[in-house]
């Protein structure tokens, strides 16, 4: 299980705003509009706060509703329809309302991002907009869980959720002084873990294991810090590390994979129960996820994930987090004619790890559109595996899966300005194959020299 594909949320947008919306257009001399719908938690004071954005922001508001939503009975939708807002002053708007907001949707008449397109982070800053909207297994706990009746545990939980709630952007990982308790629970599973891997996991996943320990501190005794973890992936393949409290929504999630920030929790699990969690933990994260996330075939696949994850309508991000779940949580692939291992939720399981590779298991070739539609489990081993010839075909079935959202624009990554370019218009697909032109003027003079 990971941090963002458990706890699936939907945001909401529907044709019925789509109509309220021209309705009101029509109704209001043909202005220009901008219809918002967000959600709040049901709790004295929210509306009012959210409101008074409007006013702070001069926006005028020519009509709103409300209704219970249809994900929780703790929470309303709002649809308001705003006059003469756009652009510049819009987003700066919509920055100030995620503050209170637990989703918004914008129906716009300038089209691209905001016709009947959710909102989506532009650059990496904006991650903070959502990093601390998780759905559940924060410092609170079930009543199922290990854990609950563990006061010591859960204020330690809480500890960790305070660092990742107050964690910004661009500032350092705080360092994290592991218990003797939360180091024997380390030692325990990284034993029976690595005496697997020689045989189960992947070759990328070999291959990178010995690095961590040299340059991260894996091994027994120590459970390595975040943000040493994270300074080595960025600079094998990008990646980093950003904390978060518990379980984010799919669509948030997936997101930060698009700028490739993988948002990782730092608790660890229980004690008494070490081979087993009902969350990710940091043993998931590090032992699980890390080591392929430091191989550039990988990290690209996942980023592509992420990145068709943008303004998807959410048919297509459930779809997308099913996607994921069979691949950076569950994925086998063949190599050198035998099954191995590169999932994480595989190889942070000394159970399934051994189970996944065996003949019990349906393994089927990696189609993803099959996959988007194949139920799972979430709490017992995967009756089914989708077996990925390589991470290199992988990663172009998914980009073909990918050019099926319906969504009115393409986006692309530029990791120069770490923000996401959103290509609907005739000026940014020149710029795009101005850059293209460069980089095959690149690759025809490292051809002629390789000759």
């Amino acid at each position: 299980m990971d941090a963002g594909v458990a706890g699936k949320r939907k945001h909401f947008d529907t044709n019925e705003d789509a109509s309220n919306r021209k309705k009101h257009q029509a109704e209001n001399g043909g202005k220009k509009h901008t219809s918002i719908v967000f959600a709040l938690k049901e709790e004295v004071g929210s509306l009012a706060r959210a409101l008074k954005l409007f006013e702070d922001h001069k926006v005028n508001m020519s009509h709103i509703e409300s209704r219970p939503s249809k994900r929780s009975k703790t929470e309303y939708d709002f649809f308001v329809d705003c006059e003469e807002l756009q652009g510049p002053k819009l987003e700066k708007f919509v920055d100030s309302l995620k503050v209170h907001a637990l989703s918004i949707t914008l129906h716009s008449d300038e089209g691209g991002e905001s016709a009947d397109v959710p909102w989506f982070p532009r650059k990496i800053a904006d991650l903070d907009k959502f990093a601390n909207r998780v759905l559940s297994y924060g410092s609170e706990l079930d009543s199922d869980h290990p854990g609950f009746t563990d006061q010591v545990y859960r204020a330690r939980r809480k500890q960790f959720a305070d660092i990742a709630i107050k964690y910004k952007h661009g500032e350092p990982i705080p360092h994290v002084e592991y218990t003797k308790d939360e180091i024997k629970t380390w030692n325990l599973v990284f034993t029976e873990l690595t005496k697997l891997y020689p045989t189960h996991a992947c070759r990328e996943h070999n291959y990178v294991w010995p690095l961590l320990a040299q340059n991260c501190g894996y091994r027994l005794d120590n459970i390595p810090q975040q943000d040493i973890v994270s300074k080595f992936l960025k600079e094998c393949s990008g990646f980093s590390l950003r904390p978060v409290a518990g379980l984010l929504s799919s669509r948030d999630f997936l997101a930060g994979l698009a700028f490739r920030v993988f948002h990782a929790t730092q608790y660890i699990r229980h004690g008494s129960t070490p081979m087993y969690t009902p969350e990710p933990d940091i043993v998931h994260e590090l032992i699980g996820h890390v080591p392929l996330f430091a191989d550039p075939d990988f990290a690209q696949f996942s980023q592509e994930i992420g990145l068709a994850s943008l303004g998807a309508p959410d048919e297509w991000i459930e779809k997308l987090a099913t996607l994921y779940w069979f691949t950076i949580e569950f994925g086998v692939c063949k190599q050198e004619g035998k099954d191995k291992a590169y999932g994480a939720g595989l190889l942070s399981s000394f159970g399934e790890l051994q189970y996944c590779l065996t003949d019990e298991p349906d393994k089927r070739p990696f189609e993803p559109e099959k996959i988007v539609v194949q139920s799972y489990p979430i709490t017992k081993y995967q009756p089914v595996y989708f077996v990925a010839d390589s991470f290199q075909s992988a990663k172009e079935k998914v980009r073909e899966c990918a050019a099926k959202i319906p969504r009115p624009f393409s986006v692309r990554y530029n990791p120069y300005t770490q923000s996401v370019e959103v290509l609907d218009s005739k000026d940014q697909i020149m710029k795009l194959a101005n850059d293209i032109r460069g980089d095959v003027c690149t690759l025809h003079d490292a051809l002629t020299k390789y000759e």
